[in-house]
């Protein structure tokens, strides 16, 4: 998956009355740091930042001051009510840690693909996934795991599911006769 493209602003006031004033203006307070760089205050497009963190394991390719910065979220501050970007950090990340987040997301997608089309929870199936990606399976193969990890567990369900109607249907006619 390739980075989300997204313009920053440099930003030169502070505080909470600045923040609002920006927020108004549709933008977003951020800043950008890590990798031994400088800490960066910046503000992001609203509307666009907003659709991006839909994507899962998202990375932005920001524009700022005729540069690029391949950066991810690392905490997103949202209003409680409704629900808006108050406040974003953003640390910057190697090429390669953005092509490995960019994989781990296909395959993401790949299984919650596969797990709804075989009738199963894809919400399940993604735990499985990036539970065995935390224990060192490459995404692909976590991919596969999941998916059958998550098959035998509806099957076992299924099975207990029978048999507990099968002896539900046992008793009352043992208690009838």
């Amino acid at each position: 998956m390739p980075a989300i493209a997204i313009t920053a602003s440099p930003r030169s006031e502070f505080g909470k009355g600045a923040a609002r004033k920006l927020r108004r203006a549709g933008q977003v307070p951020a800043v950008i740091y890590g990798r031994g760089a400088e800490l960066v205050h910046v503000t992001l497009p609203a509307h666009e930042l907003g659709l991006a963190l839909r994507t899962s394991r998202v990375v932005f390719a920001i524009d700022y001051a005729g540069s690029s910065i391949i950066a991810k979220p690392r905490d997103v501050q949202r209003e409680p009510v409704r629900r808006i970007i108050e406040h974003i950090d953003l640390i910057i990340i190697s090429k390669e840690e953005a092509a490995e987040r960019g994989a781990i997301a296909d395959a993401i997608r790949a299984t919650e693909a596969a797990a709804t089309e075989a009738g199963m929870d894809p919400a399940a199936a993604v735990a499985a996934m990036e539970d065995a990606i935390a224990h060192g399976e490459s995404a692909s193969d976590a991919a596969d795991h999941a998916l059958s990890d998550v098959r035998e567990k509806a099957e076992g369900y299924a099975e207990a599911n029978a048999q507990a109607a099968t002896e539900e249907a046992v008793e009352p006619a043992a208690a009838g006769s």
